[in-house]
């Protein structure tokens, strides 16, 4: 039997491949197939406020058959992988669909073996993270049971999504220890990878000042490089050498990683750690020219983000067709954002391009402040603009 075959096939059903799929419907492309094994659509935006106590899972699911577009075929199976010469995607299930253009964003996954003894840290009630729907209300649960203690909150800085809004968790368990009378007898220590809390300089300032409010002892380019899960300790890798702390609450925003079958079908370059190698402004594959991709596993020279796919999802649903036609195409600037709340009833947005330079959505009023009309942006509103706009394409 002659396999399937799509105009385009769109390998990833979250947010960046369903918002992809409904705008290609939108601007008149056929035959749209979707390959996503989950059966379940999480806004994963709100897992950090689960994390903090603000939401709670409920808020954020969906069962994917709601939001995928009426129109795209579905496949609810899963990767192994791709021939970009035969122009075929292969499905666990022994299927092979065929495509004339691929657009790749099946997002990036935990790496839990970048750390020795991070997996079996978050399996105790002492460790856990934000950035898995099974273990985000573990850590409110973790970070509001501790009245007293040492909590280390770790943000690693290797293709973390949207790396800052790890910070959200540190913040609404702070402000929250604070209202409880408990903050004087929590020590805080925030170890972060990277240089910066944020992208843009003038949130790195915000964040520390808001910080250095709830007496939190911030660290950058320091690494967590090792856990003792049965000790309750880690040890971090620093400017100055090796250095161990003990917790009683571990939150880590930990190292991820591109699926396996990226780099196995050759869709990697050498200095990409495994990510789609893409040209960062067209979004294109640098040597195969029906491939494309964005998002989490895309290599874009910028922080990955949700709100970034709002640049990226409407440069990629024109160059599609730009390109069969040989029109020219249009470009990324490496635009993201990073929404982080200060306490649990103000936030802060880091809007920047891929260089650092501040981008603000609206020039007033200044968004890179703490404000309440941000954090209710943020917490009710956007989930909403999320499932009845940008899921269905209607944001360019």
């Amino acid at each position: 039997m002659n396999a399937p075959r799509h105009r385009v096939v769109v390998v990833g059903g979250g947010n960046a491949g369903i918002s992809l799929a409904a705008k290609l419907l939108r601007g008149g492309c056929p035959d749209v197939a979707l390959v996503e094994p989950n059966h379940v659509h999480h806004y994963r935006p709100l897992l950090s406020y689960v994390a903090g106590g603000a939401a709670t899972l409920d808020d954020l699911r969906r069962p994917q058959i709601e939001v995928v577009p009426r129109g795209v075929h579905w496949y609810p199976d899963r990767v192994t992988s791709v021939d970009p010469v035969a122009s075929v995607v292969h499905l666990a299930g022994g299927e092979q669909v065929g495509y004339g253009d691929l657009v790749l964003c099946p997002g990036s996954q935990v790496d839990w073996d970048a750390v020795p003894g991070l997996r079996d840290a978050v399996a105790t009630p002492h460790a856990s993270t934000s950035y898995l729907p099974e273990h985000a209300p573990q850590t409110w649960q973790m970070l509001a049971g501790l009245t007293s203690g040492r909590a280390v909150f770790a943000i690693a800085d290797r293709h973390v999504p949207c790396s800052p809004v790890g910070l959200k968790p540190l913040f609404l368990a702070a402000d929250h220890w604070r209202a409880t009378g408990v903050l004087d007898a929590i020590t805080i220590d925030l170890v972060v990878e990277g240089s910066r809390l944020a992208g843009m300089a003038r949130a790195d300032q915000q964040l520390r000042e808001a910080a250095a409010g709830y007496g939190v002892h911030v660290r950058t380019r320091v690494a967590l490089e090792r856990v003792d899960a049965a000790g309750r300790s880690v040890q971090l890798r620093t400017p100055d050498g090796a250095e161990h702390l003990p917790y009683d609450a571990l939150y880590v925003a930990p190292p991820h990683r591109a699926p396996e079958w990226v780099a196995g079908s050759g869709l990697a370059s050498d200095g990409s750690d495994g990510f789609v190698d893409v040209d960062p402004r067209t979004l294109r594959h640098r040597t195969h020219r029906h491939v494309w991709a964005l998002g989490d596993v895309a290599t874009v020279d910028t922080s990955p983000s949700g709100g970034a796919l709002r640049k990226q999802v409407p440069v990629v649903a024109h160059n599609i067709p730009a390109a069969r036609v040989g029109a020219p195409l249009r470009h990324y600037d490496g635009y993201t954002i990073a929404p982080v709340t200060t306490s649990r009833r103000e936030l802060l947005l880091a809007e920047h391009d891929r260089d650092g330079h501040e981008e603000p959505t609206v020039p007033f009023p200044d968004l890179g402040r703490p404000r309440r009309s941000l954090y209710l942006f943020d917490r009710y509103l956007e989930p909403q603009v999320y499932w009845h706009r940008l899921l269905r394409g209607k944001v360019s």
